[in-house]
C-alpha cells in the first residue's frame, strides 16, 4: 500500500455527521449521505489540501459498541483499520442528541490508540449550543473543537488543528507516479469485494453474502511488488434497472458504479461461474464497451465448479460467445475464496492497459489499412465506391484512429467491422475497444 500523504481518519458512531464533513472538504459528493445511520460502511478516501499542508481523508461508518449485527460488526472492523493506519483522528460526536454511553466507549477505544486525537463536536449549528459542546470535556480528549459541518462553521478552525497535529513534511517526498484506475464491476454478490481483498493481500472492503454490502466505489491506492501503482475502485453490484427502488440508496451506488466505470482505465468484469453470464452482465460489458474502456472479464468462484476434461475450454468458449461484441477480452477464471489464479489479474491488467495506451505509426497504419481495401474491396453504392485515403491516430485509451474518405456515408458496418479485426490482426489492441472516425477529405479542405 502506498500513499504519500499522512492519513486523516473520520470516526464516530452512526449518524453525527462524518460523510458531511468529508464531502465538504473533498469538494465534491464522494460518500452518500443520508439520514438512515449505517449508509457509509466502507473506508472511502479523499486527497485534499489545506495551507499548503497535503494530507487524506478516511471517512469511516459509523461504530455501532452495542449491535452483534455482521454487517455493523463489519463497519466497525473498517473503522478499526482507518484508525489503525491513521496519522490523525478525527472523533466526531453531535451536539444535538448530546454525549451518549456509545461516544465513552468509542472515547475509550481511540486513547488506546496513542495517536493524536481531535474531539469534533459537530451540528452546532446556533449558539444555544454552545453550552452542550462543555460536557464532552469529560471524554478526556482535550478541547472539543465546536463545528456545524452543514452548515460550513468552524471548518477551518478544524482543518488549522489537523495540520497541526500531522506529522513533519518528510524531508525527501516519494515520486508520484501516475496509477492505472482499474474497476471491478459486476453484479451484486459476485465476489468482488471479495476479489479486490484478495488483489491487495489485506482487508480493504467489507464481505458478506448479503447481496448490497458495498455501496459506495471505495478507492485504493496500491504499489504492487512490480513497481507498479494501481488504482483500485471496488463498485457496488449493478442490479437490473427495474429491481431498484426509485426512492432507495441504491439509485445512488448504482450511479457511483457507473461514476466508476466512467473514470476508470481497466474494468474487470466479475461473474459468477456458477451463474455464467447473464443477460445484465452483458448489459454491464455492453456499458463498459460503450465507455471506451479496457477490459478482463473474470470468472470467480471457479473452484465450485466440477470439472472434467475440456471443462476449461468449453466455459470460456461459452463466455466469448455470449460476449462476443467484445470478443476482444481476456477471460479468466479464479477463486477469491481460495486464492487460485488471483496473480493472472495483475498480469492481464497490465498487458491490456499496455495495448489499450499503443500508438501506431503513420507508416505502419496507412499499410495495414491499404491491405485490407486489397484484400476486400470497400462498399459501393451504385457507381460510387467507398475510398479511404488515409488514416491516423488520434488517441489512446482506447486506440482511436481517423480515417480520411471520400464519402462517409459509403461505408458499411461490416466493413468498418473488417477494418477492426485487421487492425487486431496487426497490432493486438488486446482487451481494448478501437475506435474508428470518417471524416470526408473534401470537408477538410474546405476548412483549410
Amino acid at each position: 500500500m502506498l500513499n504519500c500523504k499522512p492519513l486523516v481518519a473520520i470516526v464516530g458512531r452512526p449518524n453525527v455527521g462524518k460523510s458531511t464533513f468529508f464531502n465538504k472538504i473533498a469538494g465534491h459528493r464522494i460518500a452518500i449521505v443520508e439520514d438512515t445511520p449505517g449508509v457509509t460502511r466502507d473506508r472511502i478516501y479523499a486527497d485534499t489540501e489545506w495551507t499548503g499542508r497535503a494530507f487524506t481523508l478516511i471517512d469511516t461508518g459509523g461504530i455501532d459498541t452495542q449491535s452483534d449485527d455482521v454487517l455493523l460488526s463489519q463497519m466497525r472492523r473498517q473503522a478499526q483499520i482507518a484508525v489503525e493506519t491513521a496519522d490523525v483522528i478525527c472523533f466526531f460526536v453531535d451536539a444535538r442528541s448530546g454525549m451518549t454511553h456509545q461516544d465513552e466507549e468509542i472515547a475509550l477505544m481511540l486513547r488506546m490508540s496513542k495517536k493524536p486525537i481531535l474531539l469534533v463536536v459537530n451540528k452546532v449549528d446556533f449558539q444555544g449550543l454552545d453550552n452542550d459542546v462543555y460536557e464532552y470535556y469529560s471524554l478526556g480528549l482535550g478541547d472539543p473543537i465546536a463545528i456545524s459541518a452543514a452548515n460550513m462553521l468552524g471548518l477551518g478552525d478544524l482543518l488549522d488543528a489537523i495540520v497541526k497535529s500531522l506529522p513533519p513534511v518528510p524531508e525527501h517526498e516519494a515520486t508520484e507516479l501516475m496509477p492505472v484506475q482499474l474497476a471491478i464491476v459486476g453484479r451484486p454478490n459476485v465476489g468482488k469485494s471479495s476479489i479486490t481483498n484478495r488483489l491487495l493481500q489485506q482487508e480493504r472492503v467489507m464481505v458478506s453474502d448479503i447481496p448490497g454490502t458495498t455501496r459506495d466505489a471505495v478507492d485504493t491506492l496500491y504499489e504492487h511488488e512490480n513497481g507498479k501503482l494501481y488504482n483500485l475502485i471496488d463498485t457496488a453490484g449493478i442490479r437490473r434497472k427495474r429491481a431498484i427502488e426509485d426512492d432507495s440508496l441504491e439509485r445512488y451506488s448504482v450511479l457511483r458504479s457507473f461514476t466508476a466505470i466512467h473514470r476508470c482505465e481497466v474494468a474487470l468484469l466479475v461473474i459468477d461461474a456458477n451463474d455464467g453470464v447473464t443477460e445484465q452482465d452483458t448489459k454491464i460489458a455492453g456499458l463498459v464497451k460503450d465507455e471506451g474502456k479496457a477490459m478482463i472479464v473474470v470468472v470467480n468462484k471457479w473452484d465450485s465448479i466440477e470439472k472434467e476434461t475440456g471443462t476449461f475450454e468449453k466455459y470460456r468458449k461459452e463466455v466469448l460467445e455470449t460476449l462476443k461484441f467484445v470478443d476482444y477480452a481476456p477471460v479468466l477464471f479464479v477463486s477469491a475464496l481460495s486464492g487460485q489464479r488471483i496473480n493472472t489479474i495483475w498480469e492481464a491488467v497490465d498487458e491490456v492497459y499496455e495495448q489499450a495506451s499503443r500508438r501506431i505509426t503513420t507508416g505502419a497504419l496507412n499499410e495495414v489499412i491499404g491491405e485490407a481495401q486489397i484484400s476486400l474491396q470497400p462498399p459501393r453504392s451504385g457507381s460510387r465506391q467507398l475510398r479511404i485515403y488515409y488514416a491516423t491516430q488520434n488517441d489512446v485509451l482506447p486506440p482511436s484512429f481517423v480515417l480520411f474518405v471520400n464519402d462517409e456515408e459509403l461505408m458499411h458496418f461490416s466493413y468498418e467491422r473488417y477494418l477492426e479485426n485487421r487492425l487486431r490482426q496487426a497490432f493486438g489492441f488486446i482487451g481494448t475497444p478501437i475506435r474508428l472516425t470518417l471524416r470526408e477529405r473534401k470537408k477538410e479542405e474546405n476548412m483549410t
